[in-house]
């Protein structure tokens, strides 16, 4: 028996099997649990195609975060198909180019609100689709990175990661009557496909080299898959609206 035998779980932001989605998907499924995975627009066909790497394949699904229509066709999906559902995982984040690298003042709002709505509210969004379907006891979580302090490049990302730790707080609180906990876990850096799209990313890489007093390893995202599935679990039944480190300890070091 698995720490998630019997769970159901929905899981977006797969992209490719270097995903950190893809290492909580992996675990999880390791852990006895049933999980669908989501995709969007041109990224549909490629987590179509890493999903056949995840044994038992699971069922890839489309939603865009930004399509009302969509998140109701996948609640609706998700209520026919399996009735309920035990946990999901938010791993959504974009950004427009104008948004990262070193020049903060140069995004429009136009640039910012895409960042905002898809970094952040989209944590709503998903919960809307979920949550009626959760039992007591079910579980949020989303990815993170440590909004607290201004790091190197990432601008308004940064900022949008900041409101989507409040957005997790307020869902904490809202869905915690209903037995939901919601949670983010910030992660340190790795390296996926988001990141490498992020100017600078080496900065991260090299700010953890050395200060985590754990130490490290960019290329492992098993670390973080952990956490995320022990918060699914049962065994952190009174643990809601908590941002977990899962960072070598680097949170922890001043300058």
């Amino acid at each position: 028996m698995g720490l998630l035998s019997g769970k159901r779980l929905l899981i977006t932001g797969v992209l490719t099997d270097a995903s950190l989605a893809f290492a909580v998907a992996e675990r999880s499924i390791a852990e006895g649990a049933e999980v669908v995975l989501t995709g969007a627009g041109r990224g549909l066909s490629l987590t179509k195609r890493t999903a056949r790497k995840l044994e038992k394949q699971p069922e890839v699904l489309e939603f865009d975060v930004t399509s009302p229509e969509q998140a109701k066709e996948l609640n609706i999906w998700l209520e026919k198909n399996w009735g309920e559902v035990n946990g999901a995982l938010h791993a959504i984040g974009f950004a427009p180019e104008a948004c990262l690298g070193e020049d903060f003042m140069s995004a429009t709002w136009d640039d910012v609100k895409v960042a905002m709505e898809i970094s952040a509210y989209s944590f709503k969004t998903l919960a809307e689709v979920v949550a009626p379907l959760m039992p007591k006891g079910s579980s949020i979580v989303g990815l993170d990175f440590d909004a607290r302090f201004a790091w190197p490049a990432y601008n308004w990302m940064g900022v949008a990661k900041a409101a989507l730790e409040s957005t997790s707080r307020y869902l904490a609180k809202s869905l915690g009557p209903d037995g939901i906990r919601v949670n983010l876990v910030a992660a340190g850096p790795i390296k996926t496909m988001a990141a490498k799209s992020i100017p600078g990313f080496s900065e991260f890489e090299d700010a953890w080299d050395g200060r985590a007093p754990l130490g490290w390893d960019v290329e492992d995202p098993d670390p973080v898959a952990r956490s995320c599935v022990a918060l699914f679990s049962d065994w952190l039944p009174a643990t809601t609206g908590e941002l977990l480190h899962v960072d070598g300890g680097y949170h922890s070091i001043g300058a």
